[in-house]
């Protein structure tokens, strides 16, 4: 195998080494199939080019063109022009999947399913990737830099999956670079001819260059011995640095629960440091997972826990009393008979390295079926876990109530009791007082609480000039709040606190919760809930609706509908038809409602093919029999006009090749350039002659060839080595045989025309001879077969001796 053959081996291996980052993406991994047959064909297409052999910037052009026709064929084969040329029909529908398919992406968690958006996305990606690192390593030979598009393909993959791009993927990834760094270098150290490095091996061998311990090896072993440390401090090195620990959301939690039986406290937690981690840990790993029999699950946040004391230096929760979890959970608080509900079932596992005290769950929780030690605070309905118990690998049932308030039941709400209106309505002496002047001017006009929270909240989500950012330090002390409401960035602790504060100075009871978002919909109809979808939110009371989320944080959540009066309530379920909890499992195809924000499903949006997409043909795609099949069609249709020219400069590099030793490498050498250049001239129209002497061949060639002085001199001169190989008693040999041989070649394109010119080149008739070489050896075989049956029958014919039997 030649060296540059051995390179584009080594580069199609790095590609796809460095794509298998990718896997953990997407289920299932048929893809990965059909990215690395398509990549064969591309990396064997440019094998051919190259030893044509073609321009270099001609060579990646015609790859590039075979991949369009592969991938339509894959693809969009039904509108191509053909069913192979790519027409305007072919991009449209590249745009198409395309664009459905980074809809997929950001509807679905990881692994995601194969609709054919997807795997376009994943397939044509690898295609360019490799395309990109064959030109580099092969064609320019530079394969140093094609570590730069396999850096990006790993980078993407690990940056989309998180912890499913581990040390493994990230050592093949690496491991295909060094290959392919090896490869390069053996194929730049062959090109100086063999290094003999020293003495023998053994006592009177020859030493066959690189074997020896102090030669031309060294410099191999070295590079093996560095890139093996590379990749060991890589891999070990991140094992060594200190993790952080996530406290309230990724950790061991920071409050737990004391005593037995009916009694027992619980401490306050401080979740700042914790939230803002886990938004911006590079690492996305799932915490929860889940599957509900809810309509609908934008609004289906898992809470944890309520912070409901603000004095003066953070927000935390009170220290209250805890008990045993109940049977059945107690109505909330202010929540009256009349308010539309319903309630569905919920059931929950936990990660086994998710390990925190507090119990996440949809609020208001109404019955928990839950193993453990788990405790119950009555006036926050949440569960912490008792004497060490954390939610690691738990798998809990929740029965919780989905409460679909109207606009004017809450701003009809009345007073909120003294209790509840004394204890959250606190704040302290030391807050700020633009934070109640900001608050004043904001409500300005309003008529009731209820409007003075959606004119809050519209604020900070839209119309203040806030934006979200996870980077700004963590506060919420009263100058954290301040500083917020000057700089308008943050993210979602700083609109909580701000618009709980806010409310709270305008005598509004109100606290923050702490939790996740509803996460992102799997292809097996569950929710997988990630470290960065930890959020916190304000809860506002109302009479007569009891403690009511708002979302003021823009980009992030679901802006709850009944927030916006002009829009009545959807989607609640019956109660006198209670959700089923195990035969009404959620669909794979998550609905519009599952990831299109209210507003713009009431305007009609969200109504694109994405689900359809999703779920159209399995993400199977076509066989992948298929896929190899009509690849080979294209390539036969393709490469069959062009074999005789191929075929043709092959054979010219043969006979030009390297001269040999012995007299007889030169008697064959010379020979070979008289055949080439009566081939030559027989391409541009002149038919050889057997007949005639090298001599007079020679001049019939410069007088039908209308060939110049030089070109003449070069023919005759090659006809002269000719007749001393076939008639000198030692023959002298020629030099400069390929440059005559070159000269008289040019000579021919000069005076002939385009047409003929053209003939030469892609049709050269001196091809014949392949159907000639085809036919002798037909012939040959034919007859070697008729002599082989013709002794076979004559042996089965040929009477046997008789046997002599004993008398």
């Amino acid at each position: 195998m030649s060296g540059r053959a051995r390179l584009a081996l080594c580069a199609t291996a790095a590609t796809l080494m460095a794509s298998g980052a990718l896997l953990p993406l997407v289920d299932p991994a048929t893809w990965f199939v059909q990215a690395a047959i398509l990549l064969a064909l591309q990396s064997g297409v440019g094998a051919l080019t190259r030893r044509v052999p073609l321009a270099r910037p001609v060579t990646v052009a015609v790859q590039a063109l075979v991949t369009l026709l592969l991938l339509t064929l894959v693809f969009a084969r039904g509108q191509a022009i053909g069913g192979v040329i790519p027409g305007p029909d072919v991009f449209r529908e590249f745009g198409m999947l395309l664009e459905a398919g980074g809809n997929d992406v950001g509807q679905y968690a990881i692994p995601a399913p194969l609709s054919d958006g997807i795997r376009l996305m994943l397939v044509g990606g690898v295609l360019v990737i490799g395309l990109a690192v064959d030109a580099l390593a092969v064609t320019f030979r530079t394969a140093a830099p094609a570590g730069l598009p396999l850096l990006a393909l790993y980078s993407v993959a690990a940056g989309l999956s998180g912890d499913g791009a581990g040390w493994l993927w990230f050592l093949l990834a690496a491991a295909g670079y060094l290959l392919l760094l090896l490869a390069e270098g053996r194929d730049r150290l062959s090109q100086w001819g063999r290094v003999f490095g020293g003495a023998a091996r053994a006592p009177g061998r020859i030493s066959g260059g690189l074997e020896s311990d102090s030669g031309a090896v060294a410099p191999v072993r070295t590079g093996r011995r560095i890139g093996a440390v590379a990749l060991g401090i890589a891999l070990v090195v991140p094992l060594a640095l200190p993790a952080l620990d996530g406290g309230l959301l990724d950790g061991s939690g920071g409050a737990g629960g004391s005593g037995s039986g009916g009694g027992g406290t619980i401490s306050a937690v401080n979740p700042l440091v914790a939230l803002q981690d886990s938004l911006n840990e590079p690492d996305d790993r799932e915490v929860i997972s889940y599957k509900t029999n809810a309509k609908e699950t934008e609004n289906l946040y898992l809470r944890i826990v309520s912070l409901d004391q603000f004095d003066g230096t953070t927000w935390k929760t009170t220290v209250r009393s805890i008990e045993d979890v109940p049977p059945r959970l107690e109505d909330p608080p202010g929540l009256y008979p009349d308010v539309p509900r319903s309630e569905i079932q919920t059931n929950i596992s936990a990660a086994e390295n998710y390990a925190q005290n507090w119990l996440p769950m949809p609020y208001p929780a109404s019955e928990v079926k839950i193993n453990g030690r788990w405790r119950y605070e009555p006036v926050g309905r949440a569960l912490v876990g008792d004497r060490g118990q954390t939610t690691r690998g738990a798998q809990y049932e929740v029965k919780s109530l989905v409460v679909q308030p109207t606009a004017e039941q809450l701003a009809g709400a009345s007073a909120p009791p003294r209790q509840i209106a004394e204890e959250f309505t606190k704040v302290p002496d030391t807050l700020p007082s633009v934070v109640a002047s900001e608050a004043r001017q904001i409500t300005k006009g309003t008529s009731n609480d209820y409007e003075k929270a959606v004119k809050l909240q519209d604020w900070f989500a839209s119309k203040g000039g806030f934006t979200y950012n996870t980077q700004v330090r963590a506060g919420s002390g009263p100058a954290a709040i301040a500083r917020f409401l000057e700089q308008k960035e943050g993210f979602c602790v700083h609109f909580s606190f701000a618009m709980a504060s806010m409310a709270r100075t305008l005598d509004i009871p109100a606290r923050v919760a702490v939790g996740f978002t509803p996460g992102a919909a799997q292809a097996d109809g569950s929710m997988s809930v990630g470290l960065r979808d930890a959020h916190a939110w304000p809860e506002l009371y109302f009479e007569g609706v009891g403690w009511t989320r708002f979302e003021p944080t823009p980009n992030r959540g679901t802006v709850p509908d009944y927030t916006r009066p002009d829009t009545p309530s959807d989607g609640a379920s019956d109660p006198s038809s209670p959700e089923p909890t195990s035969s009404s499992a959620p669909s794979d195809v998550p609905s519009a409602s599952a990831s299109c924000p209210p507003d713009q499903q009431r305007q009609g949006g969200c109504t694109s093919s994405a689900p359809a997409i999703a779920g159209g043909s399995g993400g199977e795609g076509p066989p992948i029999g298929m896929i190899v099949l009509v690849a080979l069609g294209a390539l036969v249709v393709l490469g069959v006009p062009l074999l005789p020219m191929l075929w043709r400069k092959r054979i010219r590099a043969v006979r030009l090749g390297s001269p040999g030793r012995t007299e007889a490498d030169a008697a064959a050498r010379t020979l070979a350039a008289w055949l080439e250049v009566t081939d030559t001239a027989w391409d541009h129209g002149i038919t050889p002659d057997e007949s005639q002497t090298p001599r007079k061949a020679a001049a019939r060639i410069v007088r039908i060839g209308q060939l110049a002085a030089a070109p003449a001199e070069s023919v005759h001169r090659l006809a002269a080595a000719v007749e001393q190989v076939l008639y000198a008693p030692r023959p002298q040999p020629a030099a400069g045989l390929a440059d005559d041989v070159h000269r008289v070649g040019d000579g021919l394109r000069a005076t002939a025309g385009r047409a003929a010119r053209l003939r030469a080149t892609l049709a050269p008739r001196s091809a014949a001879r392949v159907v000639w070489a085809v036919s002798d050896r037909g012939t040959a075989l034919k007859e070697r077969w008729s002599e082989r049956i013709a002794k076979r029958w004559t042996a089965l014919r040929r009477p046997s001796r008789p046997s002599q039997q004993e008398g």
